[in-house]
């Protein structure tokens, strides 16, 4: 019993070591199973004030959205679809919490005007990567691609201090519980494919059955 319960220790820290770190490419991402309790991270909103995210789960049952970036139009489309079901999901109990790598200036440029409306959930600073490598989702994008991305968005990418790398998260969808359990999570590193509005709403829905 002592064996099983060490290995399983093992196991478990093991899985933690994996996801805070920043992957090679998007097929390296090693993200949070189903189960596990989110970590301890901290944010930034808009107003530059630091936030724990473990301090927000704890108000209410949450989506947590990672997205790359405003200057990605697919995340544009996901935030515009998320803003549509919201009513839905804040009728069910939930909050939305979205988090990028933007720095806080350009999180206030999106509150402000994406989508053409103000975003009404919460939107957080993840530029230091904590919370995308501690939930397994981050990777350094490939040199030739991150070169592109720099000549022509210039300081709207965030990159590694110290390197210089694009670091971006494989968009993700996590619902977790008060207790900070994740008890669903949607993954893909196709940054073109996100999770549909309706299918979001229907796992919402079950989630806390």
């Amino acid at each position: 019993m002592k064996l099983y319960l060490s290995t399983a220790m093992g196991l478990l820290f093991s899985i933690k070591l994996m996801a805070a770190t920043i992957a090679s490419s998007p097929e390296q991402v090693t993200p949070l199973l189903n189960g596990l309790t989110i970590p301890a991270v901290s944010l930034t909103t808009a107003d530059n004030t630091p936030v724990l995210l473990k301090d927000l789960v704890k108000q209410k049952p949450s989506v947590i959205v990672f997205y790359r970036g405003g200057w990605c139009p697919y995340c544009n489309a996901q935030l515009s679809a998320l803003r549509d079901i919201e009513p839905q999901l804040s009728a069910l109990g939930y909050q939305l919490i979205a988090i990028t790598p933007d720095s806080t200036a350009s999180i206030s440029k999106s509150l402000r005007d994406t989508g053409g409306q103000q975003l009404s959930y919460t939107l957080l600073s993840d530029a230091n990567f904590s919370a995308s490598s501690a939930f397994g989702l981050a990777y350094y994008l490939d040199d030739k691609t991150a070169t592109a991305y720099k000549g022509k968005l210039g300081s709207l990418i965030t990159t590694e201090a110290g390197t210089e790398k694009v670091v971006l998260p494989v968009p993700a969808v996590y619902i977790v519980n008060t207790q900070g359990e994740a008890l669903f999570n949607y993954v893909h590193i196709n940054y073109k494919t996100r999770l549909e509005g309706e299918l979001l709403l229907k796992a919402a829905e079950l989630a806390l059955q």
